[in-house]
């Protein structure tokens, strides 16, 4: 049998009803249709693969936006075209290639998930497929605020699509997430959809839930955020419990599969033996974006190193203690002694694996600054300009090959501290102490000297080390959450590091859709500040 993938964006069935049963007990009979339905849904796990990997798609979108990274214009390099420059600087406008492609591709992995629905999954199949669209709906909420969706009996109609409003899209993703996490695996845990991944999932969109319907002025119902801490707590008491790493950076590096203790949803690498037919993905991107070209000099020959683009600025920097362990800076087995490389966030000198100073292209020393501008045009400063941000320790065995032995860490332990630590700050009757214990368990465990008294957030300065944002932010940098934070905390649009206060009060706060995406589905609307 032959199987039509048609974009769920565009073209999708109509409802003739406002009532939104996407729904929970769909099947759709074929006949004598064979289809192999794990193969189905091993495929739509496939489809994630660049969304979640690539440096300019999500992961751009969420991290390049924000205050946590910048791609500065060095001479000719990395102009393309400002791309990079105008995300940095919020001044991106209806046409950036970077937004389409995220937004198609959203579409694909919800298209995908949907065709598993529609070939008679079994039950386990079936949950796992309802949390694929689900994660792709959460996105396409978070990023575009409009949700477009077809029904399993309409998979592959022709017509436009129907949109979810913010509202819908959210009562949707809860009553799914709530209805699936009985039905899932803990065996499944971390290359598939499990309980605890569900239950992490419900958490980001209860958080969330007040940015969704109202991201210029959020509220937060009690009632959301004691669900949110509840789920968090049942994580804790899984089956297949959870605890901090003791080395932050085992949670990242190539033995992270058996190091990390905090992995809850991930994507297999090239030395998982029980992937269950979902692709390995190589994560050389998260090293290649940032290093300088010469910052392992292999054989005696520089130059292939790294694409020496994306940075972060000192403001961020300086929110770590200098005990602090996520700041990095210190010799880690397998990739100091292979290359001289300390992870995390890399300022200084650099020396190779016998402690000689590298050089850069120019012959001057390679010396990372603190400083940096978003267009770099003095020579000396070129390829020196900026902190570099070392999140995932390179694997030299496959350094640039794609085969990487480290995974992917999308949903981390971590979070759920810091999530339920929000939760409780949040609530009518703020609970600074309960907020605490949650922070300083995660603070002791990073190094970083315990916090006496947190509040959620300082407008007044982004960086405000004593605020749980910041905590987000030193725990969570280069995870693809960042934009997000911003936004739920209500600075995003405020002044921070070489970008300007946006002076429209609603515009940057969703991504535009293209414009021959509203072309193709008239139930989509250009989102506010962006025109008709």
């Amino acid at each position: 049998m032959k199987l039509k993938y048609i974009s769920i964006l565009g073209l999708v069935t109509v409802m003739g009803c406002t009532k939104l049963d996407q729904s929970l007990n769909d099947s759709f009979t074929t006949g004598s249709q064979n289809a192999d339905v794990n193969a189905l849904l091993n495929a739509a796990y496939n489809s994630m693969n660049a969304l979640m990997h690539a440096q300019d798609q999500l992961f751009s979108l969420q991290e390049t936006t924000t205050d946590e990274a910048l791609i500065p214009t060095r001479g000719g390099d990395w102009d393309d075209n400002g791309v990079w420059r105008v995300l940095h600087a919020h001044t991106w406008n209806v046409i950036h290639a970077q937004f389409k492609t995220v937004y198609n591709n959203l579409g694909g992995l919800q298209s995908s998930a949907l065709t598993v629905l529609a070939f008679n999954p079994n039950p386990t199949q079936r949950a796992e497929a309802l949390f694929l669209r689900s994660l792709s709906q959460f996105y396409l909420l978070d990023l575009f605020g409009q949700v477009p969706y077809r029904t399993v009996a309409g998979y592959n109609s022709l017509e436009p699509a129907p949109v979810m409003t913010p509202a819908q899209a959210v009562d949707t993703l809860v009553t799914t997430l709530t209805s699936i996490i009985p039905q899932l695996s803990d065996s499944s845990k971390p290359y598939r959809a499990s309980p605890d991944a569900a239950r992490f999932l419900l958490m980001k969109v209860l958080l969330n839930k007040g940015a969704f319907l109202n991201r210029q002025q959020p509220t937060f119902a009690d009632a959301d955020m004691q669900q949110v801490v509840a789920l968090g707590t049942a994580i804790q008491g899984s089956s297949k419990p959870n605890s901090l790493t003791p080395n932050y950076f085992d949670n990242f590096g190539p033995s992270n599969a058996s190091t990390s203790k905090e992995a809850i949803f991930s994507w297999p690498n090239a030395g998982t033996a029980t992937n269950n037919g979902i692709n390995s993905g190589g994560i050389n991107a998260r090293w290649m974006m940032t290093l300088h070209y010469n910052s392992w000099d292999k054989n005696n020959t520089f130059g292939s190193a790294g694409w020496n683009g994306f940075t972060t600025v000192a403001d961020f920097y300086n929110t770590f203690d200098a005990s602090d362990s996520r700041k990095g800076g210190v010799d880690y087995p397998g990739v100091t002694d292979q290359s001289g490389l300390k992870p995390g966030l890399v300022v200084g000198q650099q020396l190779n694996e016998n402690k000689q100073p590298l050089k850069d292209r120019q012959g001057n020393p390679l010396s990372f600054t603190t400083d940096v501008k978003l267009v770099e045009i003095e020579k000396s400063r070129l390829e020196v300009a900026g902190i570099r941000v070392v999140k995932y320790p390179p694997d030299y065995s496959a350094y640039n090959t794609g085969n990487q032995r480290n995974q992917l860490q999308m949903f981390r332990y971590a979070d759920v501290l810091l999530m339920m630590a929000e939760a409780k700050l949040r609530q009518s009757s703020a609970d600074m102490a309960g907020a605490l214990v949650y922070v300083n368990q995660l603070r002791t465990a990073r190094g970083a000297t315990p916090l006496t008294s947190i509040t959620l957030v300082n407008p007044a300065n982004v960086y405000d080390p004593n605020t749980l944002l910041a905590e987000r932010g030193r725990e969570l940098y280069f995870e693809s959450w960042r934009r997000q934070d911003l936004i739920r905390f209500g600075v995003f649009l405020k002044q921070w590091a070489l970008k300007d206060a946006d002076p429209d009060p609603q515009r940057n706060l969703l991504f535009p859709i293209a414009p021959d995406e509203l072309l193709a589905n008239p139930n989509l609307k250009q989102n506010p500040g962006y025109g008709e």
